[in-house]
């Protein structure tokens, strides 16, 4: 079974996180963060192929993470005074699981897939 992946509209992202998500040439959007000590987050999703990409680099140019997982099914943003998080629900088959980004303040990523 084919599921929806279910994202927030534009104006919600901006709303929530003060972030516009761009567009890369191949129509995913794109939400970018740069640390205070040089890191940045760039963090991809694509609603037709229902998949994410998280890379975080460092200031010099080595990569910390490049995570990429398809079988998304819902996006969530939210912000509190000190941190932006960017959750994103999985399910595959018979794995099911989440990734929660904290991409401002200080970047971190959790990232759970169980099998149901």
């Amino acid at each position: 079974m084919q599921r929806e992946f279910i994202v927030p509209a534009d104006e919600e992202i901006l709303n929530t996180i003060g972030e516009w998500p761009q567009t890369d040439e191949c129509g995913a959007r794109l939400l970018t963060w740069k640390g205070s000590e040089g890191d940045s987050l760039v963090f991809s999703y694509d609603t037709l192929t229902r998949s994410v990409r998280a890379r975080w680099t460092r200031d010099n140019g080595n990569e910390l993470l490049d995570l990429y997982r398809e079988g998304a099914t819902r996006l969530t943003v939210s912000s509190t005074a000190s941190a932006t998080y960017i959750s994103v629900e999985f399910h595959m088959g018979e794995c099911a699981g989440e990734i929660v980004i904290q991409a401002s303040s200080k970047p971190s990523v959790q990232d759970r897939l169980l099998y149901v």
